[in-house]
């Protein structure tokens, strides 16, 4: 009894002591106190690190050579090599699934199908992208994004817009759910129209959820809605950039000589070492094929009874092995549409590279949220805040940006003497997205992660798919302490050493 005693004594000191620790935490610039309302309420976060959205996998960033690596058959010149930098990001692990996108397209119904039916129509995927004058692929049509027995297989048919739009519904449900969980707000199946839950409407303030318990406000000692500052609130889902889409498939990091050292041993072609498309290890997966791809004219499957990728057309989003990244499908299966708009590279460009070898991408469009005498405007009838185009004369005098809207820079406009108009000089267009990684109606060639296409957003294909990206906020290695529900990214890396010892 007496040690029992001694021992609630001891614990109540040391977390009276822990308490008047945190209490007394001070500014190293003013000495002010944090997290004081007597002090004025600034707050200082525990901050644990940048959680794991749903099915994503960090990827650690770094350099690489950019470009085709391999023989250069088409002889386009259109991604020659150069030296680049692409940030610590997150990355889906599989494509999007036709079972994914249906939830998506469910919700529009649910939300705005009563006064608002074109949203879920202008969101379906184009089904009609399986016919051909002379096969027979008619029941794919009816079939193959509906049934359940597709539910898992990678979503087709879905434009570039129709893409990036459910990437702004993803983030909106994520972040949802986040305050949900944390039991900030309640669910509400009884959203519709405008009166639906956005990430920006509810950080600025006009969307009101239905509140179970705010946070603490420090300054005024009573309640606030979460902010972004919270650290709570991830930011948007959205497709990756080339360089981001090319960098995660090579998965580099595998060739590393070794943790020590920044060296990468080989070279690769595919998202896996070697130079054929088939398992090389002496296991029990030698000889297997590594993607899902068409093999030769005719031969998108192999023969009966010893199938070669066992998928036609299109596998599941979990088929085959993952890269050193863990990703899924990275070659084959579908080809995936990525941020940028589709520029071959000019020798104006080529000049200007050396500017441009961080995170490079083609196709921004600088936006500013629509103000009137200082105030946000209303959102919009779907429950959307207004944004416009940075005009030209709004930027005249910054240094680091001149332009609204860049996406032909150097490359498009009047400096660089190239124009791009359908129809005129060149099938490039305004409108021209870069796809990458070959698909199951590919041959090998295109399974090389620096190969490159394009499309125009507006259109579809049976072999396009995609996948989504996030920003990585802070370290680019991933949190130091993290809670036992965002370890994924730290223990991937442990199996991956483990694996090639």
């Amino acid at each position: 009894m007496k040690n029992l005693l001694k021992f609630c004594a001891y614990s109540f000191i040391l977390a009276a002591l822990l308490s008047s620790c945190k209490s007394k935490e001070r500014s190293a610039t003013t000495g002010w106190k944090y997290n004081d309302t007597k002090w004025g309420g600034f707050e200082k976060l525990d901050y644990e690190g940048q959680a794991t959205g749903p099915n994503l996998v960090l990827i650690e960033g770094g350099t690489f050579t950019m470009g085709v690596v391999d023989q250069d058959v088409t002889f386009e010149w259109n991604n020659l090599q150069r030296r680049v930098t692409v940030s610590s990001f997150y990355m889906d692990e599989t494509e999007t699934s036709n079972l994914d996108y249906r939830e998506y397209l469910y919700w529009l119904d649910r939300v705005f199908g009563e006064n608002y039916p074109e949203i879920y129509r202008d969101a379906l995927p184009d089904t009609l992208v399986w016919r051909e004058e002379l096969a027979y692929n008619e029941p794919l049509v009816e079939t193959y994004f509906r049934h359940p027995s597709y539910d898992n297989y990678p979503v087709v048919g879905v434009n570039w817009i129709q893409s990036n739009r459910y990437a702004e519904w993803r983030t909106d449900r994520v972040n949802e759910m986040l305050l949900i969980e944390r039991g900030v707000i309640n669910p509400n199946m009884e959203q519709k129209d405008e009166d639906n839950f956005n990430t920006e409407s509810y950080l600025v303030g006009q969307y009101e959820p239905d509140v179970r318990k705010n946070l603490k406000d420090l300054r005024t000692g009573g309640e606030r809605r979460v902010r972004f500052e919270d650290g709570i609130i991830l930011p948007e889902y959205r497709l990756p950039t080339e360089a981001e889409w090319e960098y995660a498939a090579l998965a580099l990091q595998g060739n590393q000589a070794s943790t020590r050292d920044e060296r990468i041993t080989d070279r690769r072609i595919y998202p896996w070492d070697g130079t054929t498309v088939r398992y090389q290890r002496r296991d029990k997966n030698q000889g297997n094929i590594l993607a899902n791809f068409k093999r030769g004219r005719g031969d998108y499957m192999g023969m009966a009874g010893k199938l070669n990728d066992n998928a036609c057309p299109t596998a599941p989003v979990r088929s085959y092995l993952p890269n050193d990244f863990g990703l899924f499908n990275m070659a084959g299966n579908v080809s995936e549409w990525t941020l940028d708009l589709y520029r071959p590279l000019t020798s104006m460009t080529l000049r200007d590279v050396e500017n441009h070898d961080m995170n490079p991408y083609r196709g921004g469009k600088f936006r500013e949220k629509v103000m009137e005498d200082g105030q946000l405007v209303e959102k919009d009838s779907l429950g959307r805040i207004r944004y416009r185009i940075i005009e030209d004369d709004q930027v005249a005098d910054r240094e680091n940006f001149k332009r609204g809207q860049v996406h032909d820079y150097l490359d498009g406009d009047e400096q660089s003497n190239v124009a791009y108009a359908t129809g005129k000089h060149t099938l490039v267009s305004d409108k021209a997205r870069v796809i990458k990684g070959g698909s199951w109606a590919d041959r090998a060639y295109w399974l090389s992660p620096g190969t490159r296409r394009f499309k125009e957003e507006d259109k579809s294909d049976r072999t396009i798919g995609f996948r989504c990206a996030m920003i990585r906020m802070g370290a680019p290695t991933g949190n130091a302490n993290e809670e036992s529900g965002h370890k994924f990214e730290n223990q991937r890396k442990k199996k991956q050493l483990r694996s090639k010892r």
